[in-house]
């Protein structure tokens, strides 16, 4: 039976890539920054993971089958189950759990308003790689759901931003006090702002930033994006960085692990180049030796 992959997730450790076994096992196995990362696509297909609710995954009835280019590793019929007991989908408004309202910046002119379930910390800001980041407030979820519909309209911030959007604006960043002088004085102007829920309860800014942590030893620039896994299809290079769910490696490739998800992977050969389809052309790097799969 094929364990799958779940895609990357993000740990005190670091970032890891998630997989699922044939018993319903996770496990993750932990990511290194100038390592050799070099995979396979098995010769099945790519299925359906199921729903994943309060740390525990349903299985889909039918293993459905999901497209290479699709961002999400669900079938029609489990992303509907997902979002009808959802917070993001406005369909769970009785999570007694307390809220933040944080305040993310992704780079020159990209900053949204968000909230995430206090347990979670700074989870959520790693998963859409935010760069630099505040905390603005904490509550109950409808406060926090309402102090974020303020402060995005009177910010004049969307709700999303393309992870397109975000790559194309991680290459180009201005130095970390920039950063945080942008931030601090978008904070100042939220706090300034009218019209707050009572229960909620407003926070200092305290500017945090993931640079360290997403890209230690410098980030390269984007040369070529995978647009699609395929069965026997190889991508190999040594690991540079991560952001959100991406991984960039040091001869410039880029790789969403969104299109991970639902795969079963092998390691590849210590030669082997990536030839999955991609988006732009860059130059290649000598074959790297890797122990085992990540």
């Amino acid at each position: 039976m094929t364990w799958r992959c779940t895609g990357l997730r993000w740990t005190g450790d670091g970032p890891a890539i998630g997989w699922y076994g044939p018993l319903g096992q996770e496990t993750a196995s932990r990511l290194t920054y100038g390592a050799p990362l070099l995979f396979t696509v098995d010769g099945g297909e790519r299925r359906c993971l199921g729903v994943r609710r309060a740390g525990k995954r349903t299985p889909c009835p039918t293993a459905c089958t999901v497209p290479g280019r699709a961002g999400s590793a669900q079938c029609p019929e489990c992303a509907r189950l997902d979002r009808s007991f959802s917070v993001a989908a406005d369909t769970n408004a009785g999570d007694p759990r307390p809220y933040r309202v944080y305040l993310a910046w992704f780079g020159p002119g990209t900053v949204k308003v968000g909230i995430t379930a206090e347990e979670r910390g700074s989870a959520r800001l790693l998963e859409q790689g935010a760069v630099t980041w505040t905390w603005l407030g904490r509550g109950p979820l409808m406060a926090a759901r309402r102090t974020e519909e303020l402060l995005r309209a009177a910010l004049g911030v969307p709700d999303r931003i393309a992870y397109a959007r975000k790559r194309a604006v991680r290459a180009q960043l201005p130095p970390g006090p920039e950063r945080a002088r942008e931030v601090a004085e978008l904070h100042a102007r939220a706090a300034a702002l009218p019209g707050w829920p009572e229960s909620l309860e407003r926070l200092a800014c305290e500017v945090a930033d993931h640079a360290a942590v997403f890209w230690p030893d410098g980030l390269p620039d984007p040369a070529r994006v995978v647009t699609e896994l395929v069965p026997g299809g190889t991508v190999a290079g040594r690991l540079a960085a991560a952001a959100g769910p991406d991984l960039h490696f040091a001869d410039g490739l880029v790789l969403d692990t969104r299109l991970l998800a639902g795969w079963g992977l092998g390691v590849a050969a210590a030669a082997a180049v990536t030839d999955v389809p991609m988006a732009g052309t860059g130059p290649g790097l000598p074959p790297v030796e890797q122990g085992g799969l990540f």
